[in-house]
């Protein structure tokens, strides 16, 4: 019903605005606004051309970042050492790893660590320590003879680590490469990964919930912690280079890393990250990653593509060997049933080639690298024989270059020793770890959230405004992500849709960026004379919403209207349409973005400043006295838009106010995003930087306030009070402003109350009340 309506609403608005730009003049100082159609949905077009344009310009643009001195190898190590530290950052590679001097063997009373049998080799059950209660699992396999190299052996997260050993069926023999460099005499430690398994989520004793998969579960804490799936996954390969590097007790440890699919992607980001892995080999992934936003959720590594495509985590590798084997690799579906839908295809051959072109010319001069490997096999779901032997000829004898045969034809399987298996509860004790360690960081985030901000200078507000610089830029540029172009002139267009006695009405149009503009609904009282400014009210809608809706759409009564009825107490008021609209078409947006180091915040914050700057223009206008009042994901907009939008003189956030990185990274509370379908909600790294208290301090010494009811279930009270007193002592206690920092509760869901927000408003924008 809901939908109906609002169409019939943009039927009716768009209409009209044709027919009365027949009529009536547009705004003063404005051109005509001619569109028809659903603007709204022109915007979210206009906004995904603009991203998938910048995933493109992102190639080019990534050579700023590295200065490579290709004079000797020692020489290029050094000159990409900050490149390392960038992809670990972003990775979420920062917890310091257990040193640990031996592997653990995994026995029972029932079952001894001694899992397998093969022709010259042994299967062991083990595990290892990583970071603090997290450990790598899977397979053991240890030559009968002295082993000549140490190998990573990573499978797809589809895989098991028994299928690529020849325990299980699942993999041909001649693609379980575990157990054939097992064969030709090397030590192999078989990780498990998190599977895609795909089930439905929702906390203890509730139902419902989004159905994802354990990659996407497990990412999304993870990813509002300043950590990744992929983060700990790495952890858990580079943990077992650890051990062969202690195991060689000062000798020359010979360490290589293959893996096919997710297996492939990890072996490539450990060998870019750790020089002490000798040879990479990646098998079913290495390709152009421009694309990675329609891919499984878990691949979605905030800027990646600012520094790093595939060519660039290969150059990272050099000059040590990187083996790239040609295979479709994984494909699959993901249906995005509270999950984000995702689509796996194998890259095409001329894809990879071009990738590896790129590779080749960034490091060309330093090494020759190898081109990648094609060789066709029917089931391609692991490293070819050929890649097989040329890893391990690279690895054993990397002076050789006539590259022997080292890898030995395959034998008969190994025979499984353990009666019975279950793999499902090494993969629940894999996930649950990972879990436990997410929540241990979101316990630890206000601790390093008050670290982190205890610059702030609270002596006078002066000496604060100017200590939020350094916050405030590092919120616009590492948080929230900003395009560093200059905005278009506005080029304001517009057309009168409605009037009555007390007001007029507009519908404006804006440019910011090439296909990018800023629309809104400006509403203007009559009763306004000549030459006097008055205040203004920037009304923002919600989740899926219209300025329509704000305005008096009654089929949306949560907003009651609060843009006509600030407007008919005197206000001026513009209801801006935000992106966050038609579902997986916005959330796309935000895939799209994150790559780039940038969010759906990063289109919206200069849309707003368009919008402010245009208002200031206004001849009725006064610029000091320009607020924002948001609901829901309006109230989203009012915490972030504010806090770099300085021109807005106030921020009013309600129905969404709360211990903002606990909504989101909880596994215990049931409000929490973790288990809904909101998959585009996670901003990375919040829980180290800025949760709601230190989002407000960025709108601080500004006016505040939060509007909340107690049966608004986005959260519970006590989690917003808890965050809102950090806020209430900021203004009251430290810099004695107490009159500027407000909370209203008020028995009522999630709607606009509009009693103390509207006298916080005419106090703060100095209009007397009607």
């Amino acid at each position: 019903m809901c939908r109906i309506r609002c169409s019939i609403l943009l039927i009716v608005v768009s209409l009209s605005g044709i027919a009365l730009a027949e009529d009536y003049q547009p705004l003063a100082h404005t051109q005509p606004l001619d569109w028809d159609g659903d603007i709204a949905s022109r915007m979210i077009d206009g906004v995904d051309k603009f991203l998938l344009d910048e995933l493109e310009k992102s190639i080019q643009r990534r050579s700023q970042h590295w200065h490579r001195d290709l004079s000797s190898a020692e020489a290029y190590n050094e000159s990409i050492q900050s490149n390392r530290q960038r992809l670990a950052h972003v990775l979420g590679v920062r917890d310091q790893r257990k040193p640990f001097g031996s592997i653990e063997l995994v026995s029972t009373t029932n079952q001894p660590a001694l899992v397998g049998q093969g022709h010259g080799y042994k299967v062991f059950a083990v595990r290892w320590p990583v970071i603090r209660d997290i450990h790598g699992e899977g397979l053991l396999l240890i030559p009968d003879r002295e082993p000549v190299a140490d190998i990573v052996a990573i499978p797809d997260a589809d895989q098991t680590p028994e299928q690529i050993v020849g325990l299980t069926e699942g993999v041909v023999a001649e693609l379980q490469f575990a157990r054939r460099f097992a064969e030709s005499g090397c030590r192999v430690v078989v990780p498990t990964l998190v599977s895609r398994a795909l089930s439905q989520r929702n906390v203890s004793g509730h139902g419902g919930g989004a159905k994802l998969t354990d990659r996407e579960f497990l990412y999304r804490a993870a990813f509002e912690l300043g950590r990744h799936l992929i983060g700990y996954e790495v952890q858990k390969i580079l943990a077992a280079v650890d051990w062969f590097d202690v195991d060689a007790a000062g000798a020359d440890a010979k360490i290589g890393v293959i893996g096919y699919g997710e297996g492939g992607m990890l072996a490539q980001y450990a060998g870019a990250i750790d020089p002490r892995i000798d040879v990479v080999g990646s098998s079913g992934y290495f390709g152009p990653r421009e694309r990675v936003w329609e891919q499984p959720i878990d691949r979605n590594v905030f800027g990646l593509l600012e520094q790093f495509g595939d060519a660039e985590i290969a150059s990272m590798i050099a000059p040590r060997d990187f083996i790239i084997d040609v295979c479709r690799g994984p494909e699959l579906e993901l249906p995005g049933k509270g999950g984000a839908p995702a689509r796996l295809v194998a890259f095409e051959f001329d894809e990879i080639t071009r990738e590896f072109n790129r590779f080749n010319e960034l490091v060309n001069t330093l090494h020759r690298p190898m081109k990648p490997i094609r060789v066709s096999h029917e089931n391609e779901n692991g490293p070819s024989d050929v890649s097989q032997n040329v890893f391990l000829c690279r690895l054993v004898r990397d002076n050789d270059p006539l590259l022997p045969k080292l890898l030995v034809e395959s034998g008969p399987a190994p025979q499984h020793l353990r009666s019975s298996f279950d793999p499902l509860a090494r993969q629940r004790r894999q996930n649950h770890e990972i879990d436990v360690h997410n929540q241990w960081l979101l316990r630890e985030g206000p601790f390093i959230r008050k670290e982190f901000m205890k610059n702030l200078n609270v002596s006078s507000i002066e000496a604060y405004e100017k200590s939020l610089h350094e916050y405030r830029e590092f919120f616009r540029n590492e948080i929230i992500g900003h395009f560093n172009y200059e905005r278009l002139p506005a080029n304001p267009r517009s057309r009168k849709i409605d009037e009555n006695e007390q007001w007029t009405r507009y519908e404006v149009v804006l440019d910011v960026f090439p296909d990018v503009f800023a629309y809104g609904i400006f509403t203007v009282p009559k009763d306004i004379r000549n030459e006097e400014k008055r205040p203004v009210v920037v009304c923002q809608h919600g989740l899926e919403g219209r300025p329509q809706h704000v305005i008096g759409d009654e089929g949306y009564k949560h907003y009651k209207a609060f843009a006509t009825a600030l407007a008919e107490r005197g206000f001026i008021t513009f209801a801006p349409q935000n992106i966050y609209i038609f579902g997986d078409r916005f959330r796309t947006l935000q895939r799209k973005a994150n790559p780039l180091g940038k969010t759906l915040f990063s289109i919206m914050v200069p849309q707003h400043q368009q919008i402010v700057d245009w208002l200031q223009s206004l001849p009725n206008v006064d610029p000091e006295r320009i607020a924002f009042y948001g609901l829901s994901y309006g109230g989203k907009s009012a915490m972030r838009i504010p806090a770099l939008v300085t021109d807005y003189c106030l921020s009013i956030c309600s129905a969404d106010f709360n211990e903002w990185v606990r909504k989101n990274a909880s596994t215990r509370h049931s409000f929490s995003y973790v288990w809904h379908g909101e998959y585009e909600i996670f901003e990375f790294d919040l829980g180290s930087t800025f949760n709601y208290a230190e989002m407000a301090a960025l709108i601080c010494p500004r006016p505040f306030m939060v509007e909340r009811g107690y049966f608004d279930g986005v959260g519970e009270d006590e989690w917003v009070a808890f965050e809102f007193a950090k806020v209430r002592r900021l203004y009251a206690a430290q810099l004695r402003i107490p009159d500027r920092c407000e909370i209203e509760w008020f028995v009522g869901p999630h709607t606009i109350n509009g009693k103390g927000t509207y006298e916080f408003l005419h106090r703060h924008l100095d209009w007397p009340q009607p």
